[in-house]
């Protein structure tokens, strides 16, 4: 072969490359119209922690949950939106999703703004460790925010879950007043009238998120649509198929509704549910694969996507084929946990997400928009809530750590009130543990300032 060979002809490499296909890609089958990776991916195959931001005019979003039922594999519901200013928002918070969230790299204290469809535990199970041990990991400055619809009557709200939850947790949080709390312990909650459909109950930063009724069996469940530059992405929670999903979800670009496959016979031999209970579940409850896909044909996104569901092969296939019976546009199943998808006003990409088994905790994260770092002050000390005499119980630290070798213990509060640290004086590893997503935000302000100096 010459060192420089001749190129080929236009016309050869565009038959070579795209099939002579005009708008330059061979057909792709019935799943992917419109769908392509998104610019800046690392891999198109697969989503690894930390491996990539996200673009300054891209969503991307995270399945940390996807069924009602825990098991390996699958925690109980909650999806996280990222935007390209740097805001996170997180819808349900199901339980054992926490340890997703951990292990795809998400500081706990950057977990502040919580949106619940509705008081089902496997929707909200997660919310008081995020709670306790977010508010332990650094949400010392900020509220946690809980927002979520409200009931027929107070008691059924979810003013009034947070409440309970707060109560059931007095032990707790008394225990971690020995540490710094700040804020850590406040939760700000957002109760909506659950009948006020198409309802503003976020507008801040340039995203809005509006709410609409769910049929769920019972007074107070809602959906939810997130718009952001153009971009929008509804998640409906549990409930019935309904006209109101239709008209608000109309125009996603991705839509997300819960699906339950109508097998309740074979479904009764592998996962034990009576075929009676399955039934009645389904038809009071929850959403068909057939209604579902009669939805996404009225509602016309650019990706439809279910979840909620036990991913198995004896269900997926059906649920495939129930969805495809009205829906003919993109579709893609929000589970197992951990399927990522990335999106732009030009393109929608679905990965899953390499999601490592004994992850550790990334290092809270904080703003440093003042320049230093400020640790609240402990509220109170163990003097103050533990009687002496356990303490006295206590064994000696000479007698069980090695000849010559006894570390500085800290057991009391270092300073006088809150420790305040310049950053210039903050370890460099330190600073770049905590730092990283204040760099991600600078870079995102730097952007804008960039397109309004253009403009």
């Amino acid at each position: 072969m010459a060192d420089n060979p001749e190129p080929s002809g236009p016309e050869q490499i565009q038959a070579a490359l795209t099939g002579g296909v005009p708008l330059g890609r061979w057909k792709e089958g019935l799943m992917f119209d419109g769908i392509n990776p998104t610019p800046g991916l690392k891999s198109a195959s697969n989503w690894f922690p930390r491996s990539e931001a996200v673009g300054s005019d891209e969503m991307r979003i995270t399945f940390m949950g996807s069924a009602p039922f825990i098991r390996p594999g699958q925690m109980n519901t909650s999806i996280l939106i990222e935007l390209g200013n740097g805001d996170k928002l997180v819808f349900d918070i199901g339980e054992g999703s926490v340890a997703n969230y951990v292990s795809a790299g998400h500081a706990l204290n950057e977990l502040d703004k919580i949106f619940i469809t509705h008081l089902h535990v496997d929707h909200y199970g997660a919310l008081p460790y995020l709670y306790m041990f977010g508010g332990w990991a650094g949400r010392w400055h900020k509220k946690l925010r809980v927002f979520g619809p409200s009931g027929r009557t107070p008691e059924f709200g979810t003013a009034h879950m947070v409440e309970g939850m707060k109560q059931m947790l007095t032990w707790h949080r008394d225990a971690f007043s020995v540490f710094p709390v700040g804020q850590g312990h406040d939760v700000d909650v957002t109760e909506f009238d659950f009948r006020d459909n198409g309802g503003v109950i976020y507008d801040e930063n340039g995203v809005k998120v509006i709410h609409w009724q769910r049929s769920h069996a019972k007074d107070g469940a809602s959906a939810y649509r997130l718009e952001w530059n153009g971009l929008s992405v509804v998640w409906t929670g549990d409930g019935r198929p309904s006209l109101l999903d239709a008209e608000f979800a109309a125009g996603a670009d991705v839509y997300i509704t819960e699906v339950q496959p109508e097998l309740v016979a074979i479904s009764s031999g592998v996962q034990g549910v009576p075929p009676f209970l399955g039934r009645y579940t389904i038809d009071t409850h929850h959403t068909p694969g057939y209604a579902a896909g009669y939805l996404a044909k009225r509602a016309n996104p650019r990706l439809f996507m279910t979840t909620h569901m036990p991913f198995d092969p004896y269900i997926n296939e059906e649920t495939v084929a129930e969805v495809r019976q009205h829906w003919k546009g993109p579709f893609h199943f929000g589970a197992p946990d951990g399927i990522v998808v990335n999106v732009t006003k030009e393109d929608i990409w679905v990965r899953e997400g390499v999601l490592p088994d004994f992850p550790n905790s990334r290092a809270p994260q904080f703003d440093f928009d003042d320049g230093q770092l400020v640790v609240p002050e402990p509220p109170t000390s163990r003097a103050e809530i533990q009687e002496p005499f356990v303490r006295e119980q206590e064994i000696p630290p000479a007698d069980y750590y090695p000849e010559g070798y006894h570390p500085e213990l800290l057991q009391e509060w270092p300073v006088d009130g809150d420790l305040v640290i310049p950053l210039e004086m903050m370890p460099p590893q330190m600073l770049q543990g905590m730092g990283a997503a204040w760099t991600e935000r600078q870079a995102y302000k730097k952007h804008i300032s960039e397109l309004s100096a253009d403009e």
